[in-house]
C-alpha cells in the first residue's frame, strides 16, 4: 500500500428524481483529523453522518466539504432552488409595512439576497433522510476522487522521502567510518602538544597518555548512537514499504533520528564529524517538513 498525501480535492454528483446533489471535498494537512461541512440549513442533521463517512476513509488532515442541492432540470423562467412563493409573501409584507410607516419602496432584485429562506427551494424534502442516499453516494464519489489525488501525490512524496532518507543514510555511513579514528587523532595531537610544551629530553609516561586517550575514547564513543541510527533507517524503509497512514510514525522516527545525530555531534569532538552532523540535521529538517504532508 502506497503512502497517502493529506492534500487533494474530490467532487461527486448524483442526479435522481429531479434533484441534483453535489459534494465537493478539499483536504489539507493537519496533525489530527478535522472535518467541517457547508451544508443547507435544512439538512444540518445529516452533517454527523457525512462526518463519519469521511472519517472512515481519511485518518488525518483537515477536510472541508461543500454540499449543494439543486433542481436537476428546472425549466421556464423559474430559477432553480428559489422559493418564489416565499419571496412573494415577504415582498407583500415588506411593502405593507413600508406603506404604513411612510417609507419609500426601494426594493430591487439585489434586495432578494437579504431575504431569509428564499434559497430553501422546493427540491429540499421535508425529511432530510429522504435525500441521504443521494448525499451518501455523492460523498463516496467525492472521496474516491479525493483518494486518487491523495494517492498520486503520496507516490511523489514517497519517492522524495526515500531519496532524502537514502542521502542521510550515506552521511551516517561516512560518520561511522570517521568515528573509530577519532581517539587515534586525539592521541597524536596530545603527543605533539606535549612535545612542544616539554623541555628537550623530557619523556612523558606512555601509561599517562594511554589513560588520557582511553578516557577520551570512552567519552567520544558514538557506536551506540550510530547503531540506533542504523536501526531507525531500517524502520523507515519498513514503514515506507508498508505505506498507509504512516505520517505519525515517520514523524516519530524523524525525532529519534534527530536525537541520535544530535548526541553524536555532541560526543564526537571531531571537526569533520561535526560538519557531517550539521548537514545531516539540515537534511532531516527538510524531511520533517515533508512528512507533515503524509497522512
Amino acid at each position: 500500500m502506497a503512502i497517502m498525501s493529506m492534500t487533494g480535492f474530490g467532487r461527486g454528483e448524483v442526479c435522481e428524481n429531479g434533484v441534483k446533489v453535489v459534494v465537493e471535498l478539499s483536504a489539507v494537512n493537519r496533525k489530527q483529523f478535522d472535518c467541517s461541512f457547508s451544508i443547507p440549513r435544512e439538512l444540518a442533521s445529516l452533517e454527523s453522518k457525512l462526518h463519519a463517512l469521511v472519517h472512515a476513509r481519511v485518518v488525518r488532515g483537515y477536510i472541508k466539504g461543500l454540499v449543494t442541492v439543486t433542481s436537476a432540470g428546472a425549466e421556464g423562467g423559474e430559477a432553480p432552488g428559489i422559493d418564489l412563493a416565499a419571496v412573494h409573501a415577504q415582498l407583500r409584507a415588506l411593502r405593507a409595512a413600508a406603506e404604513k410607516l411612510g417609507l419609500a419602496d426601494d426594493l430591487t432584485a439585489s434586495s432578494l439576497l437579504r431575504f431569509p429562506d428564499i434559497l430553501r427551494g422546493s427540491v429540499l424534502p421535508a425529511d432530510p433522510l429522504e435525500i441521504w442516499p443521494q448525499a451518501e453516494r455523492a460523498t463516496q464519489s467525492a472521496l474516491a476522487c479525493l483518494d486518487v489525488m491523495r494517492q498520486r501525490e503520496g507516490e511523489a512524496l514517497e519517492r522524495d522521502l526515500r531519496s532524502r532518507f537514502a542521502a542521510l543514510k550515506t552521511v551516517g555511513g561516512e560518520i561511522a567510518q570517521l568515528a573509530p579514528a577519532v581517539p587515534q587523532v586525539y592521541k597524536e595531537t596530545l603527543e605533539k602538544r606535549l612535545a612542544e610544551l616539554l623541555e628537550p629530553g623530557c619523556v612523558v609516561d606512555p601509561a599517562l597518555i594511554a589513560r588520557e586517550v582511553a578516557v577520551f575514547a570512552d567519552r567520544c564513543d558514538v557506536s551506540e548512537e550510530l547503531t540506533r541510527l542504523s536501526s531507525h533507517f531500517v524502520q523507515v524503509e519498513k514503514v515506507l514499504d508498508e505505506g498507509g497512514a504512516c505520517g505519525r510514525t515517520l514523524d516519530f522516527l524523524c525525532q529519534e533520528l534527530f536525537r541520535e545525530i544530535n548526541t553524536t555531534g555532541s560526543k564526537a569532538n571531531n571537526a569533520n564529524i561535526s560538519r557531517l552532523v550539521i548537514g545531516f540535521k539540515a537534511g532531516l529538517e527538510a524531511i520533517r517538513e515533508q512528512v507533515q504532508n503524509v497522512e
